[in-house]
């Protein structure tokens, strides 16, 4: 991966591991049982959900017959360097473990792919229509909760500033630009935001209600594509009971095709900007 978050070297470091314990002919829990591990710590390290120890990786490439020296070096030094801070680290004590991944992932994708039922994508929501969203959420939270939560919002729109940003494919549901959140201003300056926020490496399509079932209508999603063709792309999903990832490339592959058949039933993105503004006259 050509990423320099920690995130990027942690995903990198996975792959690499994975890669030489399919190779060295072992299951993830022979690999376990000859380091005298938990039958599950393989499993949670290639899974993200255990960020790998330096020592760790020293002996997993031992039991792996790594035996370039050098090789071993460089996976030890990546180990090293995947278990530091992203900005997000400040605000680990609001954030999900599985959420603090997605964000690190987010800020190496080339493409973000994202389909939404109910709201505004994340990348796209003003500060105010943010906040009022955290509010109202499954959580109950305290203000301060609330408010480090937005902040986390919106520094992650920051991925969109950056030279070489990713691109955004935003296809949202009728229903989305039409909740209420906030009341009729906050909706409103929401709406013109995302009108604003459409440019060349940014398009956002809206699919009618009239256009009736869909393939989006089982629930939100979002597909993260990476720069480097040896990275497997990635589905998002987040859900009251915890967020989920996708990414064994035949299950991404029902994801992508689904977001293809979205843009194809969705407004044309000049149709949407003109129901986006129709849509803002209304609430005026």
């Amino acid at each position: 991966m050509t990423g320099n978050s920690p995130t990027a070297r942690r995903r990198q470091l996975i792959t690499e591991l994975k890669q030489l314990r399919e190779r060295a002919g072992l299951t993830q829990g022979q690999a376990a049982e000859r380091l005298d591990w938990h039958h599950t710590k393989i499993f949670r390290i290639e899974t993200g959900r255990t960020g790998p120890h330096p020592n760790d990786v020293r002996l997993l490439v031992e039991v792996y017959g790594v035996e370039d020296t050098a090789q071993r070096d460089a996976l030890v030094q990546l180990a090293k360097e995947a278990r530091k801070r992203g900005w997000w680290y400040s605000y680990r004590d609001v954030l999900p473990s599985k959420y603090e991944f997605y964000v690190g992932m987010e800020s190496e994708a080339s493409t973000i792919n994202s389909f939404e039922l109910a709201v505004i994508p994340g990348l796209l929501q003003t500060e105010d229509y943010a906040r009022e969203l955290i509010r109202c959420g499954p959580l109950e939270l305290d203000p301060e909760e609330i408010q480090r939560l937005v902040e986390v919002r919106i520094t992650r729109q920051q991925v969109l500033a950056k030279q070489n940003r990713p691109q955004l494919w935003a296809i949202l549901d009728e229903a989305a630009i039409r909740r209420q959140v906030g009341g009729k201003s906050v909706l409103r300056a929401q709406l013109e935001h995302l009108v604003n926020s459409s440019d060349g490496k940014t398009t956002v399509q809206v699919v009618e209600s009239r256009v009736g079932a869909h393939p989006g209508t089982t629930g939100s999603f979002i597909v993260l594509e990476f720069p480097d063709p040896a990275d497997v792309d990635v589905v998002y999903m987040e859900t009251i009971g915890g967020d989920l990832w996708v990414d064994k490339p035949e299950d991404v592959a029902r994801y992508t095709t689904a977001f293809d058949h979205l843009r194809a039933v969705a407004l044309s993105p000049d149709d949407t900007r003109v129901m986006l503004n129709a849509a803002i006259r209304e609430l005026r």
